[in-house]
């Protein structure tokens, strides 16, 4: 087991990964525990969380389109509304950010997964959501669905490989690090560049939600330790500010 002790928006976190014998880890963060499953062990684009706290609710599958098919968009993880991005009848793109929910204290922006048109948003401002709640109604484009292909045999499992080791910041530097695994998608800043407390320095996407990474105090940008598309672990440093 790793614990790390870290601070979002001046508030303090203890987490602790731990990687259990099915290859999954369970995260805890201040107390509450998270299953999470890695791409590594599963062979899914996305890792996918179980919150301890659910109910006997059936599981909340990727909202994938068939052609020209409805779908609902849910709330992957507990969390409040800050943000509704778009509005009834509106077309959209793949990618297009729809509504953006606090989550863990991360800002997390719930994204369309096909282009379409918002058919209802279903939430507004301020709603507490849990956990596979709709969000909002989404009608998604037709397409051309190309013929399935013959199944493959199973492939043997593959043992995960031990992730690199994360690069140490300078002895006395103040470091952003990542609250829990996930995937840079974007970086933000350079080394050289002047950031104020609350600054958005990089996007981590972890369980299928991009995440905005703060500067908790301002400064300088003396080196960013990550590259995009780089998988990280929770506690892993991300950027040092000076």
């Amino acid at each position: 087991m790793k614990d790390f002790k870290f601070k979002i928006d001046g508030t303090d976190y203890t987490a602790s990964v731990a990687e259990k014998e099915n290859g999954s880890l369970e995260v805890t963060v201040n107390g509450k525990a998270y299953q999470v499953e890695l791409p590594e062990a599963v062979h899914a684009p996305h890792p996918t969380i179980h919150h301890p706290a659910a109910s006997a609710a059936a599981p909340v599958a990727t909202p994938q389109a068939a052609a020209g098919g409805s779908n609902t968009i849910s709330a992957p993880l507990p969390g409040t509304i800050t943000k509704v991005v778009v509005s009834d009848g509106q077309k959209v793109k793949k990618g297009d950010v729809l509504v953006i929910m606090e989550a863990m204290k991360m800002a997390n922006d719930i994204v369309a997964e096909a282009d379409g048109t918002v058919k209802k948003v279903v939430v507004t401002v301020g709603q507490s959501v849990n956990q596979g709640e709709a969000l909002v109604e989404f009608q998604a484009d037709a397409q051309a669905t190309p013929a399935a292909p013959a199944p493959k045999p199973a492939a043997a499992p593959v043992a995960p490989q031990a992730a690199p080791a994360a690069p140490k910041p300078a002895a006395g530097a103040s470091c952003v690090t990542a609250p829990l695994p996930g995937t840079i998608t974007k970086i933000l800043v350079k080394a050289g560049d002047q950031v104020n407390a609350g600054d958005t320095v990089l996007v981590l996407e972890a369980m299928k939600m991009e995440n905005n990474i703060t500067a908790e105090s301002a400064g300088t940008v003396k080196s960013v330790l990550v590259e995009q598309g780089a998988q990280v672990q929770g506690g892993d440093a991300l950027v040092e500010i000076a």
